[in-house]
């Protein structure tokens, strides 16, 4: 509820917990408030409510924040799934249990914790010309159940993590000094919305104590406005108002109400007529509907123009007087077939997944300038959705997102699962309608309040009866938005009453086989009659950026980060923190680029919601953003250049693969995905494809046309022979809408048909250490080993193109294991192989399924040529292309297959030769000694170091199928 903008501040005296206010409507509670923890319960059997509280602490704030509660220790009982608990047993994590080394690796660790009641009380002094008022304390945020005495008397009790907790102490708070108390328990009692539910688990926000956001004593006349929602109609160009009314004096009141409202961040500004209407009020509660015209100037909101309105409704009779002012925007945001339609304009929702990650507060940003921080970042980045992960974010969320054009999907404050469900008859069932009809009260009027759920991936046998009569209660009752039962993975029942889905069907990289762009996900989608969101898309990992480590200065520590710092050292690769970081980066930004593109080809998808554009802190520590945790860009990508595949006008290419001979025709065709704010009138698309020196090597433009809102626009059709590119190259294709900024690029290569063939050379080739390899490294020979399918010392490992997916802790090492590669293109192995030092698409031949080595043995400071990046949970040194000194010779050692089938395999034809090039030159000269025993147990040792979770339990995605 907004708070009247007639308002004062004070000034602390001493900070003493009493605040002696003027007559004035509202008293700010913030500051100094007495304190006490009550971990044993018994605050109310001695009623502590009557006694003066022995510390103090400063609200708003939390316990964490005035670093008040229970020190961190390995017997620590978190609110949280841990799904490996192998830090708890693993030897090599040992010193990190140790009390004054403690570094859990599942989540940030917070300064203080504490799991419980604990009170909270203050002094106040009411105003004299306060007598005949209604009294009304506010709290927002507090988490999570509060209970409220006056002086002695118990007020009574509530229970919410979206809304602001009101009381009413009309009657307790006579003019002079009077004591508040207030009881928080933060415990999951009756009421389990799921301990991993982002509205409370450790996995994010933590499940703090204290009260986030204003706290104040509200004093209003004794006929007030309880409720105001606003309707629009586009059509009638009018709203619709419902309010209700409140009447708490001895009679009947007659008055009247008038509506005013005006346009206030668009130019120019939209002044409505004035509205009047008379009621009369009865005692308790009255409702009045009202019909306002907008006029034919009416302005409407959404992403491209957000045009708001103020409207101030006032209610009056002859002597008393209230005011209610809420904010909204004129749109409708429906389902028409397969897409949402915004003021009747298509639209493709463009998303990612808030899961309350404030690592400074541990609890959700409470002011405008930092939620508008949030989403401006997001709209560089090409978006214009979020959903938020089993919660519902503060007030100041919505004003935020309303400036700056964001449609939302808040949810019910729960993720029903691991030790709770849906539909079984428990209390959670009413609460996510009491709370989601909170929610909407509100917030409902705010326009980018669009869409609504239950939360995340509920359990239960009766789940799917119980989402689909909380759809069709929610759609009888408000029109203002769109609903679906719970934002749910593959393994969920669907709900037939559904209006749009949020499932991860469309979703994923298609490279179980060769890199190509002209799939995309219509088969997933085309049995669905509503509008599918991909639930979820992306989850691909990045190595930790331990620079981030000195940005938490607040409630939190990234242990976690210091832990995989520790063992990377440990390991002997601290030096190379950064390069993994950057490395395994670029492949991350390509799996996004991909997975994006993929959606935006696909006929009739309504939008994706990634996991998400910044990083995860928990569940085992999810580094899957492109940002950090703070919204901060890596290094690695930016905005603008993410904003080229993520956007509302997206240039396309259809190419049937990304590797070519210099005896083929590179094709492409091209399309457009457009969801702007209009029409594209003659647009002009041009394309220009150069080499790696940027000579331009074709290029082109097309008949302008017309572009219609919508996906899947066919441009036209591209080809160029290649016969011209004498030498392995990088070629880039980019195709530009002129004057615009909307532009996009993809590499291809090419490498030649046709290889010299290697004179006579001295370099022998070996598929194991037989006894010539052996003689001629005795001898002081080079010898190529060539081992792809042999490797014993690593085998465990499973390498795939694609990187990490979510974390190998949560999924309980779910391959793949690893983040991509690290090479020195620059290296003279290299030279006749163009490549950059990370993945890309040519080196999907060379890398997916292929084994890696695990150099357990190998020197300390050891390099391979080519080198996997391994999950930061085990940070083994790992190598597919390694060159070293044994005894008097040299040895090249390769896990990837550089043998079979190269007729057909030209990527590993030409690293290859390229290899082969190089060890014939006087360059081969491996600075690394190791001992043949060492290259031997690559062949037949099996690993030293084995991975057991200890954990029985998992994820819903790795349970069994019924």
């Amino acid at each position: 509820m907004r708070l009247p903008s007639i308002r004062f501040f004070f000034t602390w005296l001493l900070l003493l917990p009493l605040v002696v206010q003027a007559a004035k409507p509202v008293i700010d509670l913030a500051g100094v408030w007495r304190f006490r923890m009550d971990p044993a319960d018994r605050g109310i059997q001695d009623r502590w409510y009557t006694q003066k509280l022995p510390e103090t602490i400063k609200l708003p704030g939390s316990m964490a924040e005035n670093r008040k509660g229970n020190n961190i220790t390995l017997q620590t009982q978190w609110t949280a799934s841990i799904y490996d608990s192998s830090w708890y047993f693993n030897p090599r994590m040992a010193k990190y249990r140790e009390p004054e080394h403690l570094k859990f690796p599942f989540w940030l660790t917070p300064a203080k914790e504490y799991v419980g009641p604990a009170w909270y009380q203050k002094e106040v002094r009411i105003p004299a010309d306060w007598a005949n008022k209604r009294i009304v304390l506010s709290l927002e945020r507090p988490h999570t159940e509060t209970r409220v005495w006056v002086d002695e008397v118990e007020i009574g009790w509530q229970n919410s993590m979206a809304v602001a907790h009101e009381y009413v102490l009309t009657d307790k708070l006579t003019p002079g000094s009077h004591t508040i108390t207030i009881r928080i328990d933060n415990r999951i009692k009756e009421i389990n919305v799921g301990k991993d539910s982002h509205s409370l688990t450790d996995h994010t926000q933590g499940n703090w104590n204290g009260i986030a956001g204003r706290l104040a004593l509200r004093a209003d006349d004794k006929i007030w406005i309880e409720d105001l929602q606003v309707y629009p109609n586009l059509v009638r160009k009018s709203v619709r108002i419902i309010m209700l009314l409140g009447n708490a004096t001895p009679k009947v009141q007659g008055g009247a109400v008038t509506v005013t409202a005006t346009s206030f961040n668009a130019s120019p500004v939209h002044a409505v007529k004035p509205m009047v209407a008379n009621v009369v009020l009865k005692a308790g509660e009255t409702r009045l509907e009202l019909e306002y015209p907008m006029g034919e100037d009416v302005q409407t909101w959404d992403e491209f123009r957000p045009a708001l309105y103020r409207l101030t409704a006032e209610l009056s009779s002859k002597e008393l007087r209230h005011e209610k002012q809420v904010q909204f925007g004129m749109r409708e945001f429906k389902a028409k077939g397969t897409r949402f339609e915004v003021n009747g304009r298509p639209v493709f929702l463009r998303g990612t997944v808030n899961n309350c990650e404030f690592p400074l507060t541990g609890y959700p940003a409470m002011d405008v300038p930092a939620w508008e921080r949030i989403f401006k970042i997001a709209k560089t980045h090409g978006l214009n959705h979020m959903r938020f992960h089993s919660w519902c974010p503060p007030e100041a969320a919505f004003i935020a997102a309303d400036k700056q054009g964001f449609y939302l999907q808040p949810e019910g404050p729960s993720w029903a699962n691991h030790g709770t469900s849906l539909g079984d008859g428990k209390p959670i069932d009413k609460f996510i309608y009491d709370e989601t009809n909170r929610m909407a009260k509100a917030y409902g009027n705010y326009a980018s309040f669009c869409m609504l759920a239950s939360g995340n991936e509920p359990a239960g046998r009766n789940q799917a009866n119980y989402l689909g009569k909380f759809v069709t209660y929610w759609k009888a009752k408000d029109k203002r938005r769109v609903y679906t039962g719970a934002s749910v993975g593959m393994n969920w029942p669907l709900v037939p009453e559904n209006e749009f889905m949020v499932k991860s069907g469309p979703r994923g990289l298609p490279w179980d086989r060769q890199p190509q762009s002209t799939w995309d996900y219509r088969d997933r989608i085309s049995l669905f009659p509503v509008p599918y969101v991909a639930h979820e898309m992306g989850q691909w990992c990045a190595y930790p950026n331990f620079k981030e480590i000195r940005k938490y200065t607040g409630v939190y520590r990234a242990r976690n980060f210091e832990l995989f710092r520790e063992d990377l050292q440990d390991r002997g690769m601290g030096d190379q923190a950064d390069d993994f970081l950057m490395a395994s980066g670029k492949l991350q930004a390509l799996s996004y680029k991909t997975e994006i593109e993929t959606a935006l080809r696909t006929p009739g998808m309504a939008g994706f919601q990634l996991l998400g554009l910044n990083d995860f802190p928990g569940q085992g520590t999810a580094q899957v953003g492109v940002l950090d945790a703070f919204w901060d860009e890596k290094g690695y990508i930016s905005a603008r250049q993410f904003s080229r595949f993520c956007n509302t006008t997206v240039p396309l290419a259809r190419m049937s693969k990304f590797v070519y001979r210099n005896n083929e025709v590179f094709k492409a065709d091209l399309e457009i995905a457009h969801f702007g704010p209009e029409l594209l009138v003659n647009a002009r698309i041009s394309w220009t494809i150069t080499d790696s020196q940027r000579k331009v090597l074709a290029k082109g433009a097309f008949d302008p046309k017309t572009l219609p809102i919508g996906n899947g626009l066919p441009v036209g059709s591209i080809s160029l022979p290649l016969e011209n590119i004498e030498e392995a190259d990088k070629l880039k294709l980019e195709v530009t809408i002129d004057k615009t900024a909307f532009a996009n690029d993809w590499d291809f290569w090419v490498y030649p048909a046709n290889l010299p063939e290697l004179p006579g050379t001295d370099v022998y080739v070996t598929t194991t250490l037989d006894t010539t390899a052996r003689r001629i490294l005795n001898e002081g020979g080079k010898v190529f080993l060539e081992m792809a399918g042999k490797v014993e010392e690593g085998k465990e490992v499973a390498q795939h193109f694609a990187p990490v997916f979510w974390n190998t802790s949560w999924f309980k090492m779910r391959p793949p294991h690893t983040l991509g590669i690290l090479c020195n293109p620059k290296h003279p192995a290299f030279f006749d192989f163009p490549t950059d030092y990370h993945s890309d698409l040519q080196w999907w031949e060379l890398v997916n399924r292929a084994q890696v080595m695990l150099l357990e043995g190998f020197p300390a400071g050891f390099r391979p040529l080519v080198q996997p990046i391994d999950t930061w949970f085990l940070n083994r040194r790992l190598g597919l292309v390694l060159e070293a000194k044994v005894g008097k010779g040299k040895l090249m050692v390769s896990s990837a297959d550089l043998t079979s089938d190269l007729e057909n395999r030209p990527v590993a034809r030409q690293l290859r030769y390229s290899l082969l090039q190089y060890m014939r030159s006087d360059k081969f000269n491996p600075k690394a000694v190791v001992e043949l025993a060492v290259i031997e147990d690559l062949f037949r040792s099996r690993s030293k170091e084995t991975v057991q979770t200890y954990t029985k339990d998992s994820p819903d995605e790795l349970k069994p199928k019924n």
